[in-house]
C-alpha cells in the first residue's frame, strides 16, 4: 500500500497555476489510473465540484480503488438537509458506478456550525449506517474552525493543505490532536498547485511579493542537490501522522516521476520558507492581477 493518494480534479477541470495542458483526456486519465494501480496507490480523491471527474472515473472503472468524494455547499433555501446529503451521495455513487464510498467529505464544512449543521451530520451518519459510506469527514483550508467542529461532532477523515510553505496543520498542533482522536489525515497541495515546482523565472508576477521566499527555496534546492519534486514529497511524507499525501497530475509520466521521487531520497533538514499569509497559501485568494 502506498501512502500516495491520487487526486483527480484534473480529470474534470483545468486546474493548477502550473497546468498548461488543460483537462486530462480520457485516454491519459486511464493511463494515469494504470500507473497508480501498478504502484500500489489505492485511494482516489474526487469531488462533485470537480466538473466531470466523477463521471470520468465511472466510465474508466475504479476496481481496486477506494474512492473519496466531497459534497458541495448546501444550496441556499434547501429545506431538507438530511435528504439533500443522501441524494447527493447517491448521485455520486451512480456517476462513479460503485456501491459504496471509502470516504465522503464536506467541501464547505463551516455549514455544520449553522442552522442545518445537525441535519447535514445526521445525513452523513445515516450513509455510514447503511454501509454506503465507510468514513465521513471534512476538507478544510485551515484548522481554525476545528475546535468548534470537534466540540459538536466526530469525524473519521480530515483533508487539509500541507506543504513546505503552508505548515499550519502542524504548527497549530492539530496534526497531533487529530492523531490522538484516531482521525485519518490526508494532506493535499504538496506542490502548492505546482508553484513550488516552477522555475524561478516562470513564477507569475502576482507572487512577486514573496520573491525572497522563492529565491531562498530555489537556492536551497540547488545547494542540497535534490530536485524540487523530491523535496516537496519528502516533506509531508516525513510525518508519520499523515496517512495519505494526495497528488494531482496531468499525465501518467508525471505520476511516474512523483512515485520515483518518493524512493530513496533522504532529507532531514528543510528550508525555512513557511508562511501564514493567506494570500499566498490559499489558492482561493489568488487573483489574475
Amino acid at each position: 500500500m502506498s501512502r500516495i493518494a491520487l487526486g483527480t480534479v484534473q480529470f474534470g477541470l483545468n486546474y493548477g497555476v502550473a497546468n498548461n495542458a488543460g483537462r486530462v483526456c480520457g485516454g491519459e486519465a486511464n493511463a494515469i489510473l494504470e500507473v497508480a494501480k501498478k504502484n500500489g496507490i489505492d485511494v482516489l480523491d474526487t469531488a462533485i465540484l470537480y466538473g466531470d471527474s466523477e463521471k470520468t472515473l465511472g466510465q474508466l472503472g475504479t476496481s481496486g480503488f477506494n474512492i473519496i468524494t466531497k459534497l458541495p455547499a448546501l444550496p441556499e433555501g434547501q429545506v431538507n438537509a438530511y435528504d439533500w446529503v443522501r441524494q447527493q451521495a447517491q448521485d455520486s455513487l451512480n456517476r462513479l458506478g460503485v456501491e459504496s464510498l471509502h470516504g465522503l467529505l464536506l467541501h464547505r464544512p463551516n455549514q455544520l456550525l449553522g442552522g442545518n449543521g445537525a441535519e447535514i451530520y445526521r445525513g452523513l451518519q445515516s450513509l455510514k449506517g447503511d454501509a454506503l459510506v465507510n468514513k465521513v469527514g471534512l476538507s478544510i483550508y485551515s484548522s481554525s474552525g476545528l475546535v468548534d467542529m470537534f466540540g459538536r461532532y466526530k469525524f473519521d477523515i480530515i483533508q487539509a493543505p500541507f506543504n513546505l510553505i503552508d505548515r499550519e496543520l502542524d504548527t497549530s498542533g492539530w496534526m497531533d490532536r487529530l492523531k490522538d482522536l484516531d482521525v485519518e489525515i490526508h494532506s493535499r497541495s504538496a506542490f502548492l498547485q505546482g508553484l513550488l515546482l516552477m522555475n524561478e523565472a516562470d513564477i507569475p508576477a502576482r507572487f512577486f511579493a514573496w520573491r525572497g521566499l522563492f529565491k531562498k527555496w530555489h537556492r536551497w534546492v540547488e545547494e542540497f542537490g535534490c530536485t524540487k519534486l523530491e523535496a516537496c514529497m519528502a516533506f509531508p511524507l516525513q510525518y508519520p501522522q499523515i496517512d495519505r499525501v494526495i497528488v494531482g497530475v496531468d499525465t501518467a509520466r508525471q505520476l511516474g516521476q512523483i512515485i520515483e521521487a518518493t524512493g530513496d531520497i533522504s532529507i532531514n533538514n528543510f528550508p525555512d520558507i513557511q508562511s501564514s499569509d493567506q494570500n499566498l497559501i490559499n489558492p482561493a485568494n489568488w487573483s489574475d492581477s
